[in-house]
């Protein structure tokens, strides 16, 4: 048996994507992923025998890419907010220069699809995220509401101010970078 070839998962991943940020999630079918991708239906059911196997997977790798993109910038000796701070930046740069696969994350995790196994690897992968938010509660640095809550201020924020970015609507510069996260901080402390 021949192995896979990894342009053709890479051309896969990307197609499925693009495809994703421009018309959905519920809309994309196989056939519109191999067009899009540049290979036969016939091959992208060798690759992933299904839509649920491959979006799954691929939600699993991009989450795990994502993750250890945003933990490059992470300092655990840092004071909370430096760290919120970085992880921030980080998530804004993450979606500013992935915008697709980001795309396709937050569809998916809102979908059907997001079910335990990848629910699971989500609290594993983000699990230091979670961990300094929590921190931030118990220190009472944070507003004392379930961590869940700060989590989805948070990443709205980031989503939020990579939208008016990209539409233009805000300079991406340092200014308007520190100034979205001041906003964001004040929004979440205690």
């Amino acid at each position: 048996m021949k192995p896979k070839d990894d342009e053709k998962q890479r051309a896969i991943a990307e197609a499925t994507f693009r495809l994703v940020a421009e018309s959905g999630l519920a809309a994309l079918t196989m056939s519109d992923i191999a067009r899009a991708a540049g290979i036969a239906t016939a091959t992208l059911y060798v690759y992933h025998p299904s839509k649920d196997d491959l979006l799954t997977r691929l939600y699993e790798t991009a989450k795990t890419a994502t993750a250890a993109r945003l933990m490059q910038a992470y300092d655990p000796k840092a004071p909370l907010r430096a760290r919120g701070r970085a992880i921030w930046l980080a998530m804004l740069h993450n979606r500013l220069a992935h915008f697709a696969e980001a795309s396709f994350q937050e569809q998916f995790a809102a979908s059907a699809w997001f079910r335990a196994p990848s629910q699971s690897m989500v609290a594993s992968a983000m699990g230091v995220f979670t961990a300094a938010l929590e921190e931030g509660r118990r220190e009472e640095i944070l507003k004392d509401v379930p961590v869940a809550l700060l989590a989805a201020h948070f990443l709205a924020s980031v989503r939020e101010t990579a939208r008016l970015i990209r539409a233009g609507d805000l300079p991406d510069d340092a200014a308007s970078r520190a100034a979205a996260f001041s906003m964001c901080w004040d929004a979440l402390k205690s």
